[in-house]
Parts: C-alpha cells; structure tokens; sequence
C-alpha cells in the first residue's frame, strides 16, 4: 500500500474510534477558545483526571477572558494551587491581558500570532488553533510522539532536533481537511488510553493493522528514551515565625521557581551546617529578622520534576528586626485563620495542615 493511501486509512480509522470512544470531558462540551485554550494550558504535564476539577473550578471564577485579566495575580495562582508548574498560571494571565489589550478580548485565530502569547508554544498554538477554529495544524504532545513513534517504527530518539521535525511533518500528513481538531484530538486520545507508555493496549487499537512497531514486536521498546539521571535531594529547613498570636509569610520572586507563591522563610542547609542554624540564617538573609528556633512542626518529603526536597518546619519566635524582602518580593504578618487565603506550593501546604488541625 501507498504510503499516503496508508495514512488516510490510518487517519479515517482512528476518527472513527475517537467519535465513538472520546471521553467526555468538560472542555469537549464547548467550542468556545477560552475555554480550550485553559483546558490545553492545564493539560500540560498534568493527567486529565487530575485537570477536571480544576478546570471547572477555574472556569467558574474566571469565566472569560476580560474576566481573568483584570483578576489579581494572587488570586489566579490560588486558583491554580495544586496543579504544579506555576509559570501556567502566570503565562496566562499575562497573556489574557494582552489579548485584551490588543486584540480585543478575542484570542487570535492564526498559529503564528498564537505563539507571540505568553505560555503559548507551537504545541499548544496548534491544539488551540485546530480545535477551536478548524484550522488544519498537527500537535505533537508526548502522547502523539508515543503514537507516531511506534506506528513507523522509529528507532532513534524523538528528541532529536531531526527526527522532531520528521514526526511534525507526519503529524500534518496524516490531517484529513478540515478536520484536524478531531485527528489531533484522536492521535492524544489514542496515546492517553490505549498506546500506553508500559504495556498498550494493541488488540484494542483501531490502527494495530498498520503498526509497523506491533508487526515486528518493539511496541514496548520505543519510542527510545533518554535513561533518567538521579534526582539531586536538598535539605530545607523553614520557620513558622509568630508574632503576638501572628504568622510571618513571603513571596516568592515572580520570575523564579514556584514564583508569585507565598511561604515561610527559610532555605537549603549548608554543610556542617544545623538543621536550627539553617532555619536563622536563611530568615535573617531573607527578611532580615532575628529569631528563636522553637519545636519542630512536621518533615515533608516532596519530588519537583528536577530535585527532591526533604523539608523541616519549626516553630519560631520573632526577637527582633522589622521584616523587609531582602530575598522575597513581599512580607506579611497574617493570622493563622488568613493562611487560607494565600497561594502556597504544596509543600507549605502540608505544614499549614499541621499548623491548622
């Protein structure tokens, strides 16, 4: 068979599947752009199951796009709390204010403008583009790569700048006109529920008949992946600092890590270095204060995708020094009921759950 007669048959069968097996999810009910533009924006490094919620959650408060501009920043990051990679929460409310600003409160129809929006990459530009407004542009997500990747049999690293751009170029051959929206939408359902990274599923995948992959038994040895090197583990010791019945919180630098979230001061533990000793020095070096390390509070053990963390809480008292951000963006005294208010990265959540119950 042709190779192109081979991708329209490929393209057909799995339309087919995804009209009849597609999930129905709460961004799937709609055509309107906002609404698949948070819905792509969530969707990134995060499981569906986990997006739903969140999603409805989000959309609830922040209905339209006039709307999620003028919204304040703290707000919208404590709407995002729990999702992870904060830099999503920023992006898009940057860029809905410049949608608003230049062009008119409507998200651009057009890939190339797409990508001038903060948050917005060529991925994203071409789900937004192809499911909200017909456009014919592929995507090409981790669940696509997997699919693509064992349908030809490929056997170097997608990674590679060469092979990417090969499997982009596939990815735009397989859409039939004027379709792309659902193709796209197949090709990462197919990956999402049957091609699964450990053991797919391929005697229920519409398209096992044109898997070269399938046909010479290396479904579970691609697509090839880098081997993994060891996450690097920190050792972080922060203070609840009270004050006259008061907790000392502050925010993180928006343009770092975790950036625009509040926390309780404190650091990485210098070698020879007291898990107590950390604790004064990083407040001092972070708000300028002086403090009395106290008892500890609970040790939270938590992964981000580059590094570990194993986190000590003690509780502090405040001697002396008024609090500036000399290594923060904002300090505040609030009162324990208040902490609720405030965005945190999960790991703080977990000792404001001590604190509070």
């Amino acid at each position: 068979m042709k190779q192109n007669d081979r991708l329209r048959h490929i393209s057909t069968a799995l339309l087919d599947w995804y009209r009849a097996n597609a999930r129905i999810l709460p961004w799937r009910q709609t055509r309107d752009p906002y609404y698949i533009w948070i819905s792509e924006i969530m969707l990134q490094q995060t499981r569906v199951t986990a997006v739903v919620p969140y999603f409805q959650r989000f959309i609830a408060r922040f209905p339209t796009i006039q709307v999620l501009a003028k919204a304040n920043i703290d707000v919208v990051l404590k709407f995002w709390e729990g999702l992870g990679y904060y830099s999503r929460a920023r992006n898009l409310h940057a860029a809905a204010r410049k949608i608003c600003k230049e062009y008119g409160g409507n998200l651009p129809h057009d890939v190339v403008q797409l990508r001038f929006l903060p948050g917005i990459g060529r991925y994203t530009a071409g789900a937004i583009a192809s499911i909200a407004f017909d456009t014919d542009e592929p995507v090409l997500d981790g669940n696509v790569i997997r699919v693509l990747c064992r349908m030809e049999c490929i056997e170097v690293n997608p990674k590679q700048a060469e092979v990417h751009e090969k499997l982009w170029k596939l990815a735009r051959r397989l859409i039939p006109k004027g379709q792309a929206g659902d193709l796209n939408q197949a090709l990462m359902e197919l990956g999402a529920m049957v091609c699964l990274p450990k053991n797919p599923q391929c005697l229920t995948c519409p398209v096992q008949k044109y898997c070269v992959a399938l046909r010479n038994q290396k479904q579970n040895a691609l697509p090839i992946r880098q081997k993994k090197k060891p996450l690097p583990r920190y050792t972080i010791a922060v203070g609840v600092v009270w004050k006259n019945g008061r907790i000392l919180i502050d925010r993180r630098p928006a343009n770092g890590m975790l950036g625009g979230l509040w926390e309780f001061p404190g650091g990485k533990k210098k070698k020879n270095e007291s898990l107590i000793q950390t604790v004064q020095r990083e407040t001092l070096e972070e708000v300028g204060i002086h403090i009395e390390v106290q008892k500890k509070i609970t040790t939270v053990h938590h992964a981000y995708s580059h590094f570990q963390i194993c986190l000590h809480a003690f509780h502090c008292r405040w001697i002396s020094g008024k609090p500036e951000p000399w290594g923060c963006d904002q300090v505040k005294w609030v009162w324990p009921s208040q902490l609720d208010k405030y965005a945190f990265p999960t790991a703080n959540q977990k000792i404001i759950a001590k604190l509070l119950h």
